[in-house]
C-alpha cells in the first residue's frame, strides 16, 4: 500500500520539477528516480500523476544533460512496470528517442534513450510502432557513426526490434548487415562482436537477411575467422549463420571448400566448442562432406 508520505513526496517533486529552479529541479528528478527505481507501485502512482510523463518529457529536451538523463531514467523505470509500456510509446516519444540516439550530446543520455527503446519494444506490440517511427533506421545510423559509449545498448535496442519481421525487412534495406559485420571484424569489445552476430541470426531468418549475407564477398572466410576467435558467444552466432548458409546456397559450400582451414576449424570447435556450437559444427562437418563427395563424382563443380 502506497503511503501517505511518498504520495506528498511524488505529488512535491514532480512540482518542483516543472517550475522549480534547475538545481530544484535536479534534486526533485534524483528523488523520482530513486524511488521509481525497485518499486512497480511508486511507478505506477508516479505515472497516474496529472501532467507527470508529458513533464519527463519536456525535460528531457534539456539544455542540461543532467536533467536530461534523470528525466530519461525515470521514464526507463517507469516502462518497467509491464502495463506501462504500452501508453509510454506514443509516436512523439519515439520520435524524441530517435532523436537522442543520432545527437552527438550526452552519452548518458544516449545509453537511456537506447536503453528506454529496447525496454518499451519488449511489448510486441511496441515493436512495429517503432518501425513506423523509423527508430530502426536511427539505430542503424547512430551505431555506423564514430565509436560511442552506448555502442551495445543502441544494438540491444536493435536486436530487440528485429524481432519483429517487418523490422528485418528494414533493418537489411537500412544496411544493418554490412554494418553489423564491419562490427564483428573491427569491434575491440567480444560483447559488441557477439551482439552483432545475435542480430545477424535474427535477420538471416528471413529470406532478405539471408539474402544479403549470401551476396555479401568472402562471407564463409568472415565466419571462419570468427570461428578462430576466443568468445564462445561469437562462435555460436558464426556457426548458426554458416548452418543457413550451407542449407540455402552452394556457392557458399563452394568458398568452404577452397579455404584449406575450414575442416580443421570446424574440427577444433566440434572438441571444444559449446554443446551448441558442437551441435552446429557437427552439421557444418557433415555438409562439408558431402560436398567433398559430390566434387569428387563432378556432381558439384569448384568453380563458380
Amino acid at each position: 500500500m502506497l503511503t501517505a508520505r511518498i504520495r506528498d513526496t511524488i505529488s512535491e517533486c514532480i512540482s518542483q520539477a516543472q517550475s522549480g529552479s534547475d538545481e530544484a529541479k535536479e534534486r526533485a528528478l534524483q528523488t523520482l528516480a530513486s524511488i521509481t527505481r525497485v518499486s512497480p507501485l511508486n511507478r505506477s502512482s508516479l505515472a497516474q500523476a496529472d501532467g507527470a510523463i508529458p513533464a519527463f518529457l519536456r525535460l528531457t529536451e534539456s539544455n542540461s544533460t543532467v536533467l536530461q538523463a534523470l528525466s530519461l531514467s525515470i521514464l526507463f523505470n517507469l516502462s518497467l512496470n509491464p502495463d506501462l509500456k504500452r501508453p509510454l510509446a506514443d509516436m512523439e516519444t519515439m520520435h524524441h528517442l530517435n532523436s537522442i540516439i543520432l545527437s552527438p550530446g550526452s552519452p548518458e543520455s544516449s545509453r537511456l534513450a537506447a536503453s528506454l527503446i529496447c525496454s518499451l519494444a519488449m511489448l510486441d506490440k511496441n515493436k512495429a510502432k517503432f518501425g513506423v517511427a523509423g527508430t530502426i533506421q536511427a539505430l542503424i545510423k547512430a551505431i555506423s557513426g564514430p565509436p560511442k559509449v552506448a555502442s551495445h545498448h543502441l544494438l540491444s535496442s536493435l536486436a530487440e526490434l528485429v524481432q519483429f519481421h517487418g523490422n528485418c525487412t528494414l533493418a537489411v534495406r537500412s544496411g544493418a548487415v554490412p554494418m553489423l559485420l564491419g562490427l564483428v571484424a573491427t569491434a575491440e569489445g567480444e560483447d559488441l562482436a557477439g551482439t552483432s552476430l545475435a542480430i545477424l541470426c535474427l535477420l538471416a531468418r528471413f529470406d532478405e537477411g539471408l539474402n544479403a549475407l549470401i551476396r555479401t564477398d568472402k562471407i564463409v572466410t568472415s565466419m571462419m575467422n570468427v570461428l578462430k576467435g576466443r568468445c564462445m558467444l561469437s562462435k555460436e552466432g558464426a556457426a548458426e549463420i554458416l548452418v543457413r548458409l550451407f542449407d540455402e546456397s552452394d556457392g557458399c559450400t563452394r568458398e568452404a571448400l577452397r579455404l584449406p582451414e575450414f575442416s580443421t576449424v570446424l574440427a577444433d570447435l566440434s572438441v571444444r566448442g559449446s554443446a551448441r556450437a558442437r551441435e552446429k559444427a557437427g552439421f557444418l562437418m557433415r555438409k562439408l562432406m558431402e560436398a567433398y563427395s559430390y566434387a569428387d563424382g563432378n556432381e558439384l563443380p569448384l568453380q563458380w
